[in-house]
Protein backbone atom coordinates (compact mmCIF):
# COMPACT_ATOMS: atom_id res chain seq x y z
CA UNK A 1 0.00 0.00 0.00
CA UNK A 2 1.37 3.43 -0.92
CA UNK A 3 1.43 5.98 1.97
CA UNK A 4 -0.39 8.88 2.70
CA UNK A 5 -0.65 11.85 4.63
CA UNK A 6 -3.98 10.76 6.72
CA UNK A 7 -6.02 7.88 6.61
CA UNK A 8 -9.89 8.55 7.24
CA UNK A 9 -10.14 5.09 9.26
CA UNK A 10 -13.61 3.04 8.60
CA UNK A 11 -13.77 -0.87 9.00
CA UNK A 12 -14.22 -3.57 7.09
CA UNK A 13 -17.66 -3.65 6.14
CA UNK A 14 -17.79 -0.29 4.95
CA UNK A 15 -14.42 -0.43 2.49
CA UNK A 16 -17.04 -1.44 -0.45
CA UNK A 17 -20.05 0.62 -1.31
CA UNK A 18 -23.18 -1.88 -1.54
CA UNK A 19 -25.32 -0.36 -4.14
CA UNK A 20 -29.24 0.54 -2.73
CA UNK A 21 -27.78 -0.42 0.64
CA UNK A 22 -28.97 3.38 1.98
CA UNK A 23 -26.62 2.85 5.17
CA UNK A 24 -23.91 2.06 3.19
CA UNK A 25 -24.24 4.69 0.65
CA UNK A 26 -24.53 7.73 3.60
CA UNK A 27 -21.00 6.21 5.16
CA UNK A 28 -19.57 6.82 1.65
CA UNK A 29 -21.26 10.52 0.85
CA UNK A 30 -20.25 11.82 4.84
CA UNK A 31 -16.38 9.91 4.37
CA UNK A 32 -16.05 11.42 0.60
CA UNK A 33 -17.24 14.71 1.99
CA UNK A 34 -14.23 15.04 4.39
CA UNK A 35 -11.72 13.62 2.10
CA UNK A 36 -12.67 16.32 -0.70
CA UNK A 37 -11.81 18.84 1.64
CA UNK A 38 -8.86 18.07 3.41
CA UNK A 39 -7.95 16.82 -0.32
CA UNK A 40 -8.29 20.59 -1.62
CA UNK A 41 -6.03 21.63 1.41
CA UNK A 42 -3.60 19.52 -0.08
CA UNK A 43 -3.64 16.78 2.16
CA UNK A 44 -3.23 13.32 0.65
CA UNK A 45 -5.71 10.82 2.11
CA UNK A 46 -7.00 6.98 1.86
CA UNK A 47 -9.90 5.17 3.44
CA UNK A 48 -8.83 2.43 5.24
CA UNK A 49 -10.32 -0.07 7.88
CA UNK A 50 -8.67 -0.07 11.39
CA UNK A 51 -9.85 -3.78 11.55
CA UNK A 52 -8.05 -4.65 8.47
CA UNK A 53 -4.41 -5.20 8.99
CA UNK A 54 -3.65 -1.70 9.52
CA UNK A 55 -0.54 -0.23 9.20
CA UNK A 56 0.54 3.06 11.36
CA UNK A 57 3.74 3.33 9.32
CA UNK A 58 1.96 4.36 6.33
CA UNK A 59 0.13 7.29 7.46
CA UNK A 60 1.18 10.85 9.28
CA UNK A 61 -2.50 11.05 10.96
CA UNK A 62 -5.77 8.76 11.01
CA UNK A 63 -8.92 10.28 11.48
CA UNK A 64 -11.86 8.28 12.99
CA UNK A 65 -15.02 8.27 10.90
CA UNK A 66 -16.29 5.32 10.59
CA UNK A 67 -15.11 2.70 12.88
CA UNK A 68 -18.51 1.60 14.26
CA UNK A 69 -17.74 -1.77 15.75
CA UNK A 70 -14.95 -0.97 18.29
CA UNK A 71 -17.20 -1.27 21.50
CA UNK A 72 -17.73 -4.97 20.27
CA UNK A 73 -13.88 -6.08 19.29
CA UNK A 74 -12.68 -3.68 21.93
CA UNK A 75 -9.66 -5.93 23.01
CA UNK A 76 -8.53 -5.74 19.37
CA UNK A 77 -9.12 -2.01 19.32
CA UNK A 78 -7.60 -1.46 22.12
CA UNK A 79 -4.53 -3.19 20.78
CA UNK A 80 -4.74 -1.11 17.52
CA UNK A 81 -4.36 2.41 19.56
CA UNK A 82 -1.56 0.83 21.24
CA UNK A 83 -0.11 -0.18 17.86
CA UNK A 84 -0.40 3.55 16.60
CA UNK A 85 1.25 4.74 19.63
CA UNK A 86 3.82 7.11 18.92
CA UNK A 87 3.56 6.09 14.93
CA UNK A 88 0.57 8.12 13.52
CA UNK A 89 -1.11 11.17 15.04
CA UNK A 90 -5.04 10.00 15.94
CA UNK A 91 -7.50 12.29 15.56
CA UNK A 92 -8.92 12.42 18.08
CA UNK A 93 -6.14 11.76 20.16
CA UNK A 94 -5.59 8.42 22.01
CA UNK A 95 -5.99 9.76 24.98
CA UNK A 96 -9.12 11.37 24.60
CA UNK A 97 -10.11 8.53 22.93
CA UNK A 98 -9.21 5.92 26.42
CA UNK A 99 -11.47 8.69 27.98
CA UNK A 100 -14.23 8.75 26.09
CA UNK A 101 -14.59 4.94 25.57
CA UNK A 102 -16.02 4.02 28.79
CA UNK A 103 -19.25 5.62 29.73
CA UNK A 104 -18.14 6.53 33.52
CA UNK A 105 -16.83 9.88 31.61
CA UNK A 106 -20.73 10.74 32.57
CA UNK A 107 -20.57 10.60 36.14
CA UNK A 108 -16.91 12.61 36.13
CA UNK A 109 -18.84 15.42 33.86
CA UNK A 110 -21.71 15.83 36.70
CA UNK A 111 -19.53 15.91 38.97
CA UNK A 112 -18.26 19.19 36.75
CA UNK A 113 -21.44 20.95 37.22
CA UNK A 114 -22.68 19.07 33.75
CA UNK A 115 -26.44 17.80 34.11
CA UNK A 116 -26.87 14.53 33.27
CA UNK A 117 -29.88 11.65 34.25
CA UNK A 118 -29.97 10.25 37.74
CA UNK A 119 -27.12 7.81 36.99
CA UNK A 120 -26.35 4.80 39.10
CA UNK A 121 -22.74 2.81 38.17
CA UNK A 122 -23.19 -1.18 38.58
CA UNK A 123 -19.56 -2.55 38.44
CA UNK A 124 -18.93 -5.77 36.78
CA UNK A 125 -19.66 -9.05 38.47
CA UNK A 126 -21.83 -7.07 41.17
CA UNK A 127 -24.45 -9.31 42.92
CA UNK A 128 -26.39 -5.66 42.26
CA UNK A 129 -30.42 -6.55 42.77
CA UNK A 130 -32.06 -4.22 40.26
CA UNK A 131 -35.17 -4.42 42.24
CA UNK A 132 -33.54 -3.21 45.31
CA UNK A 133 -31.75 -0.12 43.54
CA UNK A 134 -34.52 0.96 42.05
CA UNK A 135 -36.85 0.53 45.56
CA UNK A 136 -34.06 2.70 47.18
CA UNK A 137 -33.86 5.28 44.34
CA UNK A 138 -37.64 5.45 43.87
CA UNK A 139 -37.11 4.94 40.39
CA UNK A 140 -40.13 2.97 38.32
CA UNK A 141 -38.43 3.29 34.76
CA UNK A 142 -34.83 3.05 34.12
CA UNK A 143 -32.70 2.25 31.22
CA UNK A 144 -29.70 -0.28 31.67
CA UNK A 145 -26.33 0.17 29.03
CA UNK A 146 -22.61 -0.78 29.40
CA UNK A 147 -20.23 1.13 30.04
CA UNK A 148 -18.59 -0.02 26.73
CA UNK A 149 -21.09 0.33 24.00
CA UNK A 150 -22.30 2.26 21.37
CA UNK A 151 -25.30 2.64 18.43
CA UNK A 152 -27.93 1.58 21.57
CA UNK A 153 -25.81 -1.72 22.16
CA UNK A 154 -27.32 -3.95 25.08
CA UNK A 155 -29.34 -1.07 25.80
CA UNK A 156 -32.77 -1.55 27.28
CA UNK A 157 -35.69 0.49 28.78
CA UNK A 158 -37.03 -1.45 31.45
CA UNK A 159 -40.56 -0.48 32.28
CA UNK A 160 -41.48 -2.94 34.53
CA UNK A 161 -38.69 -3.51 37.48
CA UNK A 162 -39.75 -7.04 38.41
CA UNK A 163 -37.75 -10.30 38.21
CA UNK A 164 -37.58 -11.21 34.68
CA UNK A 165 -35.56 -7.77 34.08
CA UNK A 166 -33.90 -8.13 37.29
CA UNK A 167 -32.37 -11.38 35.95
CA UNK A 168 -31.51 -9.36 32.56
CA UNK A 169 -29.51 -7.12 34.36
CA UNK A 170 -27.88 -9.76 36.44
CA UNK A 171 -26.95 -11.69 33.16
CA UNK A 172 -25.58 -8.04 31.56
CA UNK A 173 -23.69 -7.29 34.65
CA UNK A 174 -21.76 -10.43 34.56
CA UNK A 175 -19.32 -9.58 31.93
CA UNK A 176 -20.22 -5.20 31.88
CA UNK A 177 -19.93 -2.78 33.95
CA UNK A 178 -23.02 -0.97 34.14
CA UNK A 179 -24.96 2.08 33.92
CA UNK A 180 -28.40 2.71 35.41
CA UNK A 181 -30.08 5.23 34.56
CA UNK A 182 -33.53 6.96 35.65
CA UNK A 183 -35.81 6.90 32.83
CA UNK A 184 -36.12 10.40 31.04
CA UNK A 185 -39.91 10.41 29.06
CA UNK A 186 -39.07 13.70 26.75
CA UNK A 187 -36.79 11.12 24.85
CA UNK A 188 -40.26 9.79 23.36
CA UNK A 189 -41.81 12.88 22.66
CA UNK A 190 -39.05 15.58 21.90
CA UNK A 191 -36.12 13.30 20.38
CA UNK A 192 -32.02 13.82 21.49
CA UNK A 193 -30.25 17.07 20.19
CA UNK A 194 -27.07 16.07 18.55
CA UNK A 195 -24.78 19.29 18.31
CA UNK A 196 -21.81 19.04 16.44
CA UNK A 197 -18.87 21.26 17.71
CA UNK A 198 -15.21 21.76 15.84
CA UNK A 199 -12.66 23.20 18.29
CA UNK A 200 -14.76 23.51 20.58
CA UNK A 201 -16.89 25.76 19.32
CA UNK A 202 -20.86 24.76 17.77
CA UNK A 203 -20.54 24.28 14.10
CA UNK A 204 -24.29 22.38 13.24
CA UNK A 205 -27.07 20.16 14.72
CA UNK A 206 -29.73 17.47 14.33
CA UNK A 207 -32.85 16.31 15.93
CA UNK A 208 -33.37 12.54 16.44
CA UNK A 209 -36.49 11.11 17.08
CA UNK A 210 -37.28 7.45 17.96
CA UNK A 211 -40.05 5.92 15.24
CA UNK A 212 -43.19 4.84 17.63
CA UNK A 213 -42.66 2.31 20.00
CA UNK A 214 -39.23 2.52 20.86
CA UNK A 215 -36.72 4.44 22.90
CA UNK A 216 -33.96 4.69 21.00
CA UNK A 217 -33.56 7.54 18.74
CA UNK A 218 -30.49 5.68 16.57
CA UNK A 219 -31.45 5.38 12.75
CA UNK A 220 -30.40 1.93 12.91
CA UNK A 221 -33.59 1.33 15.07
CA UNK A 222 -35.79 3.43 12.66
CA UNK A 223 -35.32 6.86 14.08
CA UNK A 224 -35.60 9.61 11.99
CA UNK A 225 -33.06 12.68 12.03
CA UNK A 226 -33.85 16.08 10.37
CA UNK A 227 -31.78 19.48 10.43
CA UNK A 228 -32.40 21.60 13.47
CA UNK A 229 -31.53 24.96 14.77
CA UNK A 230 -30.73 24.97 18.74
CA UNK A 231 -31.40 27.78 20.83
CA UNK A 232 -28.87 29.75 22.69
CA UNK A 233 -28.95 27.64 25.53
CA UNK A 234 -28.43 24.75 24.24
CA UNK A 235 -25.74 25.93 22.08
CA UNK A 236 -24.20 27.16 25.34
CA UNK A 237 -24.81 23.63 27.14
CA UNK A 238 -22.89 22.06 24.41
CA UNK A 239 -19.57 24.78 24.61
CA UNK A 240 -19.92 24.40 28.29
CA UNK A 241 -19.64 21.10 28.04
CA UNK A 242 -16.51 20.98 26.01
CA UNK A 243 -14.88 23.57 28.43
CA UNK A 244 -15.52 21.26 31.46
CA UNK A 245 -12.89 19.04 29.97
CA UNK A 246 -9.08 18.61 30.38
CA UNK A 247 -8.13 18.87 26.93
CA UNK A 248 -9.86 20.11 23.52
CA UNK A 249 -10.81 17.52 20.74
CA UNK A 250 -10.42 18.90 17.35
CA UNK A 251 -13.98 17.53 17.07
CA UNK A 252 -16.87 16.51 19.13
CA UNK A 253 -20.58 15.61 19.33
CA UNK A 254 -22.92 16.57 22.13
CA UNK A 255 -26.19 14.89 22.98
CA UNK A 256 -28.54 16.69 24.28
CA UNK A 257 -32.29 15.70 26.49
CA UNK A 258 -34.63 17.21 28.15
CA UNK A 259 -34.70 15.59 31.17
CA UNK A 260 -37.97 15.10 33.39
CA UNK A 261 -37.42 17.90 34.87
CA UNK A 262 -37.46 20.22 31.63
CA UNK A 263 -33.80 21.02 31.93
CA UNK A 264 -31.32 20.28 29.42
CA UNK A 265 -29.01 17.46 30.47
CA UNK A 266 -25.86 15.53 28.96
CA UNK A 267 -27.17 12.16 27.25
CA UNK A 268 -23.88 11.27 25.50
CA UNK A 269 -20.55 13.10 24.46
CA UNK A 270 -18.82 11.76 21.56
CA UNK A 271 -15.55 11.94 20.64
CA UNK A 272 -14.12 8.83 18.82
CA UNK A 273 -16.18 7.97 16.06
CA UNK A 274 -19.41 10.45 15.70
CA UNK A 275 -21.63 10.26 12.98
CA UNK A 276 -21.49 14.34 11.88
CA UNK A 277 -24.45 14.49 9.33
CA UNK A 278 -21.90 16.37 6.99
CA UNK A 279 -24.41 15.28 4.45
CA UNK A 280 -26.91 17.80 5.50
CA UNK A 281 -24.14 20.88 5.92
CA UNK A 282 -21.41 20.39 3.41
CA UNK A 283 -20.10 23.89 5.06
CA UNK A 284 -19.05 21.79 8.06
CA UNK A 285 -16.93 19.00 6.60
CA UNK A 286 -14.75 22.14 5.57
CA UNK A 287 -14.44 23.25 8.83
CA UNK A 288 -13.22 20.17 10.22
CA UNK A 289 -11.20 20.13 7.32
CA UNK A 290 -9.23 23.40 7.49
CA UNK A 291 -8.84 22.88 11.67
CA UNK A 292 -6.91 19.56 11.12
CA UNK A 293 -4.89 21.18 8.26
CA UNK A 294 -4.02 24.51 10.73
CA UNK A 295 -3.94 22.29 13.72
CA UNK A 296 -1.10 19.79 12.15
CA UNK A 297 0.83 22.51 9.89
Amino acid sequence: METADLAILTEKRYLQKKVGNHYVENIFKEDNLIQKELELFGLNCKRVAWDDNFNPALFKYALFRTTWNYFDQIHNFNNFLKICENKVILINSREQILWNLNKKYLLELQLSGINIPKTHLVKKGSDCDLIQLCCDYGWQEVVVKPCVSAAAWNTHYIKKINTDSNSLFKNLVQNHDMLVQLFQKNILNFGEISLMMIDGKYSHAVLKKAKIGDFRVQDDFGGTVSQYQPSKKEIQFGENTINKLSFKPIYARVDIIIDNNNNLALSELELIEPEMWFRFFPSSAKKLALKIKNYFN
